[in-house]
């Protein structure tokens, strides 16, 4: 017979004291790169009608305005440029250049700790974005974003278990000039996190200063090639059906310089994409398998992830719709269409289009992060903390959208079917002479932690608890946590020699 606590007071001691533990990654129920895939939003059948649509647009349409470097690269590669100007690819080049893309990728993190394997079915979460506000929850009030604000998200992103990397969530709008506004987005991120960082670049001409950064900061060149943490966000086309022709030259310089790129493709449903959910899927499939090409057509095999970002549009107002159920199924069905294609792949989720932390951002974020989740989403990108459909960034909800996550990655693990977790023996054992509940049973206390996940900041006293403990707000308790963390010095902060090196180097704005 399992071994019961006779008393509740006591079970309910052994329990919080577990609750308190910290624990070990083998007992954690949740944790980055749990597989998902459960979730199929499009038959085998109506995946096979988009890859055919997908390959008759590059075949028939192409793409236009890719930059003159981009045209030698292609059409050596077997596009063919017609009289107007348009890059046309064959399938048989298409499929060609599938086979040599690279399955598996793994981002690196600074530190070794958090690096992210992506393959197959295998989920995480992160930031995105270019927000250029930042919201001030307490003031109910939107202002410009500051280098000091890109700064403090990447040293809450480092203290959060559930958000798995930092891309670049917003701009740094008190830096007017590009080329110093992108290299203190590097260092900004950089010495806030040791997680995997993504950014993007303005101009061709800033990528040289940028590896220059990046090399110091790991090591040296080689180091960094090795294990490169920072990754290139690229917006290579302009939907639809046309490169952006600085981008590509960024993403050039970026896989020359042993980079990762994200090939961005981010129409919006009914104005620079088809209206229809698997209209606006098949464009960006379309387009983000011509960047494949074009990656792998300068080094074949290069870390490319397949960043299929159709967005959905409010036909009423014209605004984005990042909070919808259509956002949540394209989403879906781009993670589908990457796992036909076998290639890492990311889409946006957990994006509102609610200018606070509210009701409708709770709903928005939890819905497509946990759509996402379950198509198998490598990465889940604008995550957390974002809000009024991409142009603002809000701290606090940075902070509550852990909480989101974590509840959007245990649906991730789903339910295991096993003997042991069936649990037949517990029945008989408490039923048939024992005390009629399982509140003290070794089963359950041995599996409350790792099955169960239990929110950091969400309530569930009653409320006469609630009542005692002062009726805490849960954004007053966001606002406690960020400024716990933000007394705190980074623990991603660079060695002081390597900060002054910098500092001599480049015009740093965040001061020391």
């Amino acid at each position: 017979m399992s071994k019961t606590i006779s008393r509740r007071s006591g079970g309910r001691s052994a329990r919080q004291a577990l609750r308190a533990a910290p624990l070990t990654d083998d007992v954690r129920p949740i944790r980055s790169g749990l597989e998902g895939g459960t979730y199929k939003p499009l038959s085998d059948l109506d995946v096979q009608k988009i890859h055919t649509a997908a390959l008759d647009a590059l075949e028939t349409i192409g793409l236009a305005d890719a930059p003159p470097s981009g045209v030698e690269i292609l059409t050596n590669a077997g596009a063919i440029q017609g009289d107007d100007g348009r890059i046309r690819f064959p399938r048989a080049l298409v499929e060609d250049m599938l086979a040599k893309a690279r399955r598996e990728i793994t981002l690196f993190s600074r530190d070794g700790k958090n690096d992210l394997i992506l393959s197959g079915n295998r989920v995480h979460y992160g930031t995105a974005g270019a927000a250029v506000h930042i919201v001030d929850v307490h003031g109910n009030q939107y202002r410009e974003c500051t280098v000091q604000d890109l700064h403090d998200a990447a040293r809450i992103v480092d203290k959060l278990d559930n958000v798995h990397f930092l891309q670049r969530p917003m701009v740094c709008r008190d830096i007017p000039n590009n080329y110093e506004m992108d290299l203190n987005t590097i260092y900004a991120c950089a010495s806030g996190t040791t997680k995997h960082i993504g950014t993007s670049f303005t101009e061709p001409s800033f990528i040289p200063g940028a590896f220059e950064m990046l090399y110091e900061i790991a090591g040296g060149e080689a180091k960094y090639r090795e294990r490169p943490f920072v990754s290139n966000s690229n917006c290579f086309v302009v939907p639809p059906m046309k490169f952006a022709t600085e981008s590509c030259e960024v993403m050039e310089a970026c896989i020359r310089g042993g980079m990762p790129v994200l090939l961005l493709s981010a129409g919006m449903a009914g104005a620079t994409a088809p209206s229809t959910i698997a209209g606006a899927i098949a464009q960006a499939t379309a387009e983000c398998l011509a960047g494949l090409v074009y990656v792998n057509a300068i080094a074949p095999g290069h870390p490319a992830i397949f960043g299929t970002w159709p967005f959905g549009l409010d036909l009423r107002t014209g605004a984005m719709s990042v909070g919808s159920g259509e956002q949540a199924l394209l989403t879906a069905g781009c993670a589908q269409m990457h796992k036909f294609y076998g290639v890492p792949g990311g889409a946006v989720g957990g994006a509102s289009d609610s200018k606070m932390p509210d009701m409708q951002a709770g709903s928005e974020q939890m819905c497509s992060n946990v759509m996402a989740g379950l198509s198998g989403l490598n990465m889940v990108y604008e995550a957390a903390g974002m809000h009024a459909s991409l142009l603002g960034f809000c701290l606090e909800s940075l902070i509550l959208s852990d909480d989101i996550i974590g509840q959007a990655l245990r649906c991730v693990r789903g339910i295991e079917v096993t003997d042991e977790t069936l649990a037949l023996d517990q029945m008989a054992q408490v039923c048939m002479g024992g005390p009629g509940h399982y509140l003290g049973t070794d089963e359950t206390l041995s599996r409350m932690q790792s099955d169960f996940v239990y929110p950091t900041l969400g309530d569930r006293t009653s409320p006469k608890e609630w009542a005692e403990l002062g009726k805490p707000d849960l954004l007053e308790k966001a606002t406690k946590r960020k400024e716990e963390i933000l007394k705190e010095r980074s623990a991603a902060r660079f060695d002081p020699h390597l900060d002054a090196n910098l500092r001599k180097k480049h015009i740093i704005h965040l001061p020391t």
